[in-house]
């Protein structure tokens, strides 16, 4: 009776955290004329896919999904590298400031990110970047500026999580490899990295969708339309005196469909990288 109860309660949940999508599903697939005659809570008339033809041509979503791919590819790859260097630093060596390192990442993690975003806006007018880097000159209107961005803000959880894991790795390994003369890199490369492969799985997983679906940045520190990523790009569909919503629900669900595809392919690997973060230790 009582596993009865427990899966009512989640299918309950399940279903009402699945109406928002399942809304958003049913207007894209509705023409704008119907909806504006007879309300979006009316039963549908006509279904069809003009929506999203619609909006992968006037959106020029191949355009934005390669800026998107341009920010979050190289943000993935150069987070879970900086973050497992200072990771395994925290949690492989002694020396005295190893825990201070790791209070100072985990506790950037804690501060909220838009309390920063006056003086980070004038730093980024101030940095210099090479002409070839940044049409502006400057870290602003720059891809680099966003990927800097992300790399920071997401580090700090980084390497909370890898530096956890790196402490249930036996010792006895890397002394070992130390007897024999491995270094320090050697061991951090050949040894700590290929065991570590389960957390970076859940964390790029976790890192694409977190960045692909930032919008807030790309906003803020970005003038140039054309390079914004494709989270931007859908608030070009709307108009000024005129929105259609059942375009925008069209086009939210083909930028989202990258995310969905990025889960499923790394779903073994995140749920294994979950559950042995969970049991180890």
């Amino acid at each position: 009776m009582k596993h009865r109860k427990t899966h009512a309660f989640l299918s309950a949940v399940a279903i009402v955290w699945l109406l928002p999508f399942i809304y958003t599903l049913y207007t894209s697939l509705r023409p704008y004329a119907e909806t504006a005659e007879h309300g979006y809570a009316s039963v549908a008339g006509t279904l069809t896919f003009d929506n999203y033809s619609a909006a992968w041509t006037s959106a020029e979503l191949p355009h934005f999904y390669l800026n998107s791919l341009i920010v979050t590819a190289p943000a993935i790859v150069l987070t879970l590298l900086l973050s497992s260097c200072v990771a395994f630093a925290a949690a492989r060596l002694r020396w005295r400031l190893n825990l201070a390192l790791l209070v100072l990442f985990t506790a950037g993690n804690l501060l909220p990110q838009q309390v920063i975003i006056t003086p980070l806006y004038r730093l980024f007018l101030e940095i210099p970047l090479p002409g070839f880097m940044s049409s502006s000159g400057t870290l602003y209107d720059s891809y680099w500026g966003i990927i800097a961005i992300h790399v920071a803000f997401q580090s700090g959880f980084c390497v909370f999580v890898l530096s956890n894991y790196m402490k249930t790795i036996p010792t006895e390994l890397t002394e070992a490899a130390t007897v024999d003369g491995a270094s320090l890199w050697r061991q951090y490369r050949q040894i700590v990295m290929p065991l570590c492969r389960p957390p970076l799985a859940a964390l790029a997983t976790l890192l694409f969708t977190w960045i692909y679906n930032d919008f807030f940045w790309a906003q803020v520190l970005m003038q140039s339309g054309d390079k914004r990523p494709i989270t931007s790009a859908i608030v070009g569909l709307q108009g000024q005196f005129f929105t259609d919503n059942n375009l925008i629900a069209a086009a939210s669900l083909l930028a989202a469909l990258p995310t969905l595809v990025v889960f499923f392919a790394l779903q073994r690997h995140f749920t294994g990288g979950l559950t042995l973060g969970a049991t180890k230790g």
